[in-house]
């Protein structure tokens, strides 16, 4: 039987780049889970690989079909913006393991799914100066740079990532990536794969 990693943290975390790294490692065999959303693309974003870009009307499909796993959508400062794991046939626990990637309400759904026994909770932490720092790194890079929503999610994360809610799913181990993206990355490969 495969588990379901899945990793989360605030906005700005490190968790789509450490979720790249730990896809390109080899040694834990994880597969990609893609998530599906409606907004655009950012800059370097390709279809099928960070996500599947969609419409309102695929979402209907799938709703109308019963296959959305969870879904969550966001008031953006460029209307509402939809996030969601689709049962597309794509995630068979018993042949392999998985990276997923999300929000702890995402987590929560995916674990109730799959069930708990299947499903690793990884949650990155980050000093929030220095998350609010990358965050506004990246934006800096994007083609049309977005600080209004950047500061939307920013503050957004501090009450959906609260202590309260945490400790509410039962995540008791966190990851720190305050420091180095190879220590960041090294603790998950542990919890993965002990003694690896």
């Amino acid at each position: 039987m495969g588990k379901i990693y899945y990793l989360m943290g605030k906005s700005a975390s490190g968790k789509d780049t450490v979720y790249e790294r730990l896809l390109e490692e080899e040694t834990l065999d994880l597969h990609r889970i893609v998530l599906y959303t409606t907004r655009p693309a950012r800059t370097g974003e390709q279809e099928g690989v960070e996500y599947h870009f969609t419409d309102e009307a695929q979402v209907s499909r799938f709703e109308e079909d019963g296959r959305i796993i969870e879904l969550r959508a966001y008031d953006t400062v460029y209307g509402i913006w939809k996030y969601f794991t689709a049962d597309d046939g794509q995630i068979d626990i018993n042949r392999c393991d998985y990276l997923g990637i999300g929000t702890l309400e995402s987590y929560l759904k995916i674990r109730d799914y799959f069930g708990a026994q299947n499903v690793v909770p990884l949650y990155i932490e980050v000093e929030d100066g220095l998350r609010l720092e990358r965050a506004l790194e990246r934006e800096r890079k994007q083609e049309t740079p977005k600080y209004e929503e950047m500061c939307r999610r920013f503050l957004a994360d501090q009450k959906d990532f609260s202590e309260e809610n945490i400790s509410a799913a039962g995540i008791g181990q966190r990851i720190s990536n305050n420091g180095t993206l190879e220590e960041c990355l090294a603790r998950i490969k542990n919890m993965i794969r002990p003694g690896d």
